[in-house]
């Protein structure tokens, strides 16, 4: 069990124990142990290269650890990447279906299903159009519907808002904060953005490098909603930043 800012606890959705993983001779993550409770949000934050998205992806399954272990209870996680991916042939409706279909929902719930995941995206009436109609911040949202969509209590979110200008990744936090109050859903999401760690999350975990190691973990007290402007918001990104320009130097990262 987890325990929460609270004082209260929740279950587990995800358990990563003294998790470490090696490519050929380079090892890129050395004894991650993070527990995420159901309804967290968790950021991974870290230089470029220590470790971040690959962990994100032995959590989802697609890379097998070399040591350690991953309990995801819940079944199988959502993942949400840096690019949209959407299949470009197909309406936002339509790319929604598949991930609906995969789950076995029948064909004929299909399209309200979708629907309804679009109006809770904030893009109701968008179900026939084609994703080259849709901005980049409209392609994300359409993204995020088709990761809710698998149904999973643990979303997987890899840089999801990197690619995306300021005022756009600013309504996207919003709306993400919105949809996880809503939702319930556990969060485990990966940044280099300090501020973007801070407005979203619960925990904050920052990752050394060279191999991947936990160096330390803030708990995020700030009521929400919260802005990246904000006092506190900003006070405590200067202390994680200061902490990460350290793990940074001590590395020999430039």
């Amino acid at each position: 069990m987890t325990e929460t800012l609270t004082g209260t606890e929740r279950a587990v959705a995800a358990r990563i124990a003294g998790v470490s993983k090696t490519f050929g001779a380079q090892q890129v993550l050395d004894d991650i142990s993070i527990d995420v409770a159901e309804g967290e949000f968790v950021t991974l934050l870290g230089a470029s290269g220590c470790g971040k998205s690959t962990l994100l992806n032995l959590v989802a399954g697609l890379e097998t650890p070399t040591a350690g272990t991953i309990d995801v209870p819940g079944g199988r996680p959502a993942l949400m990447f840096q690019e949209h991916a959407l299949f470009p042939w197909l309406t936002a409706g339509k790319n929604i279906e598949l991930a609906l279909k995969l789950r076995g929902m029948p064909k004929a719930e299909r399209p309200a299903e979708a629907e309804r995941l679009l109006e809770l995206v904030r893009l109701k009436g968008a179900y026939r159009k084609r994703v080259h109609e849709l901005s980049g911040g409209m392609r994300q949202r359409v993204a995020l519907a088709r990761a809710l969509a698998q149904d999973s209590n643990l979303l997987l979110m890899d840089e999801p808002f990197a690619a995306l200008d300021a005022i756009t990744r600013d309504v996207l936090h919003e709306e993400l904060t919105r949809i996880w109050a809503e939702t319930n859903v556990a969060v485990l999401f990966v940044t280099h953005n300090v501020r973007e760690a801070v407005r979203l999350a619960e925990r904050v975990v920052l990752l050394s490098s060279r191999p991947g190691r936990i160096a330390r973990e803030w708990e995020v007290g700030i009521p929400h909603p919260r802005r990246i402007e904000d006092a506190d918001v900003a006070g405590l990104s200067v202390e994680i930043t200061e902490q990460l320009r350290g793990e940074i130097r001590r590395h020999g990262q430039h």
